[in-house]
């Protein structure tokens, strides 16, 4: 499918009402209020092809960019464009499925994730934390914890929001997973307060630190 086809497609399938829903939680008017599902059934049957990925990415809108990060082969992306793909990600859901599909699984990940963390923008250190979350629970090995512990305390209160919530899923676990640190990482969670009142189903576990540490380390049978 050329990049006509798929926004044509993408268009008719859009809905006002989840538009509007996207708008509030951070989607701007370029897009089409696209189920998820529905991106996930249009890109399956398209064989991974970068360039059309990257066609797609520059059309800037949300569905389309959706779809170039589904039809992305990680290994076979320039790092200088997975870099200006990550900075300019602009919207949660973007950044969220871009961190899933392509971040984690390229070749440069880790020199990225060091230099991510310490970066002003806000989408690359946004990457940089969730990176960082995920080696704490997966690959923790030559990870200075205590260091980062430092950096979340002194840090995270002033981190843009969007920062914030990798820095808390980072924080979290942390606490989940090395229980040495557990009380320290609870204590920050408690002296910081971000997520304290967050709403939260009954069927979820609250983002809260001290909340999300404590249920998940019984469930886990860490506690």
């Amino acid at each position: 499918m050329t990049v006509e086809e798929i926004l044509e497609k993408l268009e008719a399938l859009g809905n006002e009402k989840l538009r509007l829903q996207n708008k509030k939680h951070g989607a701007d008017d370029n897009q089409f209020g696209v189920k998820m599902g529905d991106i996930r059934t249009l890109a399956k049957p398209i064989k991974a092809d970068n360039e059309l990925a990257k066609a797609l990415w520059k059309t800037g809108n949300m569905e389309a960019r959706l779809v170039a990060i589904l039809v992305t082969n990680p290994k076979k992306l320039p790092p200088a464009e997975l870099e200006e793909m990550v900075q300019s990600g602009r919207i949660p859901q973007i950044a969220d499925w871009l961190n899933s599909y392509i971040v984690k699984n390229h070749p440069a990940k880790e020199s990225f994730r060091e230099k991510w963390m310490n970066s002003k923008n806000t989408w690359a250190a946004r990457a940089g934390w969730s990176l960082t979350s995920g080696r704490i629970a997966r690959e923790p090995e030559g990870l200075d914890i205590p260091a980062l512990l430092n950096r979340i305390e002194s840090e995270m209160a002033k981190a843009a929001p969007e920062v914030q919530w990798t820095m808390n899923s980072a924080l979290a676990q942390i606490g989940i997973y090395f229980p040495a640190h557990r009380k320290r990482a609870i204590a920050i969670g408690e002296k910081l307060g971000i997520y304290r009142d967050y709403p939260t189903s009954k069927d979820c576990t609250s983002p809260f630190a001290p909340i999300w540490i404590n249920e998940m380390s019984k469930r886990l049978g860490k506690a």
